[in-house]
């Protein structure tokens, strides 16, 4: 089969690699019928999450039909659409039981790695590095799903892949962002970030019953699809951020703070954003926290800030202070997907919400490889970009 494969930094190929049989009783296998090019594969794509071997299939947003089924896996039939959501679950251990589905501690098949970078392990991931498992990932015709009767999900008759598709991370993704930020009715919130996730937590938070959403980017698209959604909207290259928000909340700052940007974030020149890009370039550093560091400091005493966007490293000049002396709570994950799918799907069956709304570009898988210089790059108002495997 054809699948894009990482090589290197800024290296991914259309490759033709053997095709996925089933290992164990509860595999199944999945032909791709949509895939994604998410914002944290840009993080593999560059460089920046550790444990990535060339020849790993890149890939965790995928959707697809079910061609084969283990013999122990009675969830699934042959003929099933379904949504794969990014995790990898056994549903049988501590942390599955208790919806802790990021942190299943039986699927991660380097757990010694995970333990070592981080403490602990964490759930397997989709096409993510040798830190959460090295499973190959969903840019690929095929590909094998362990433990597919716990995760993929089955599609409603009548709704479309990209309907559906984003299910299996940026919406609930977004979702939970908003959720972990705690809104109360009629909240000033504020999201970091514009892209595929922010636009999710920019939505996710008028529903939660945000009463003021600002959205803060310098990509003019972004700002532009975040207006549609109703948010205010504040342009980091043209406003100093902190003096907006202080007009805006009266001198308060905002109840709560969403980082939708993560490890990349880029500044607007200042000498946080200039040191963090020159620690990332020797080596010296990982993550590029600007947008953390600008959430910690604008949030108002006593709010919330969740953190959407991912983190891999260690963190340098985080503002730790002023997130205690304000008594700021912090909270922060990979999304536990399963908790919010029933509740997302169905507003997608009802009508109530159409997550398509992000795509910009739709191409082939051959496409991958440039449209990974596009994302990255945001060129051609590229916001989102979803890939058909068979055409």
């Amino acid at each position: 089969m054809r699948a894009l494969v990482w090589h290197g930094r800024n290296d991914v190929r259309l490759d033709t690699v053997p095709d996925p049989k089933i290992e164990d009783p509860r595999d199944a296998i999945i032909k791709v019928t949509a895939t994604a090019i998410c914002g944290s594969d840009l993080h593999l794509y560059d460089g920046y999450i550790p444990e990535m071997k060339s020849g790993d299939i890149l890939g965790h947003e995928f959707m697809g039909e079910v061609v084969e089924v283990g013999s122990g896996n009675s969830k699934l039939k042959v003929g099933d659409r379904v949504v794969v959501p990014f995790n990898i679950c056994c549903g049988e251990c501590f942390f599955c039981k208790k919806g802790q589905w990021s942190c299943c501690e039986r699927t991660n098949r380097t757990a010694d790695k995970a333990t070592k970078m981080f403490g602990h392990v964490t759930a397997g991931l989709f096409g993510y590095s040798h830190l959460t498992g090295g499973y190959p990932g969903g840019q690929a015709e095929y590909v094998r799903v362990p433990f597919a009767d716990v995760c993929p999900t089955k599609v409603p008759n009548g709704l479309s892949d990209e309907q559906v598709l984003f299910l299996t991370d940026i919406f609930p993704t977004g979702y939970q962002a908003a959720d972990f930020a705690g809104i109360e009715a009629g909240d000033t919130v504020a999201v970091w970030g514009c892209g595929p996730v922010g636009q999710f937590c920019i939505r996710s938070a008028f529903m939660l019953g945000g009463g003021r959403v600002v959205a803060i980017d310098r990509i003019a698209e972004r700002i532009a699809l975040a207006e549609k959604a109703g948010a205010e909207t504040i342009n980091m290259d043209k406003e100093d951020v902190y003096e907006r928000l202080n007009e805006i909340t009266k001198g308060r700052g905002p109840d709560r703070c969403i980082d939708a940007v993560g490890m990349e974030a880029h500044g607007t020149g200042t000498w946080d954003a200039v040191a963090d890009r020159a620690l990332a370039l020797t080596g010296l550093g990982t993550d590029r926290i600007h947008a953390l560091r600008d959430c910690l400091r604008n949030v108002r005493a006593g709010g919330t800030v969740s953190i959407s966007g991912v983190y891999g490293g260690f963190l340098n000049m985080l503002p730790l202070g002023a997130a205690f002396q304000k008594g700021v709570t912090i909270k922060m994950g990979q999304c536990n997907v399963l908790n919010y799918m029933d509740k997302l799907m169905h507003l997608i069956e009802e009508g109530q919400f159409d997550p398509s709304f992000v795509i910009t570009h739709r191409c082939r898988l051959e496409d991958g490889p440039k449209m990974y210089d596009t994302f990255k790059n945001k060129e051609d108002g590229c916001i989102k970009v979803v890939m058909k495997p068979h055409g």
